[in-house]
């Protein structure tokens, strides 16, 4: 099963890596993934951009909104993320308990991955995705 461990943080905890230095950050990082890698679970790993650069489409009106900036507010943002095949939601939080980086401030969400297969194989929208996927090495 592929879980998602998205990584989160409030003010506290950006604040908190703020000074810290990037080849230490790295280091930690890579050796987590290193770590993925060798037990055959990571499937992809990225960071985010600064959220000050995002934009934002609120589709809560028509046409949609297009706003500068994060969210309305900031409690918690996305940092960055891990995909993961594991066996089960068990070991899923297994992994998230042991990302490097986090303290006060930080917290990791885990979300499953829906498959391919768990949707209507009959649908035409799933076969012509299911037949991308299978061009496109995916499946």
């Amino acid at each position: 099963m592929k879980y998602m461990l998205i990584m989160r943080a409030t003010d506290e905890g950006w604040a908190s890596v703020e000074n810290v230095d990037m080849d230490e950050m790295l280091e930690l990082m890579g050796r987590f993934q290193e770590e993925m890698v060798q037990a055959g679970v990571l499937l992809a790993a990225e960071g985010f951009e600064d959220p000050a650069e995002t934009v934002v489409v609120d589709h809560g009106s028509e046409p949609p909104v297009v706003t500068d900036g994060p969210y309305g507010e900031t409690h918690e943002l996305f940092g960055g993320f891990f995909m993961i095949n594991v066996a089960s939601k068990e070991e899923a939080v297994e992994w998230a308990k042991r990302a490097p980086g986090t303290g006060p401030g930080f917290k990791t969400e885990i979300r499953r991955v829906s498959s391919i297969d768990e949707f209507p194989q009959d649908n035409p929208w799933i076969q012509k995705e299911r037949a991308w996927r299978e061009a496109t090495g995916q499946l």
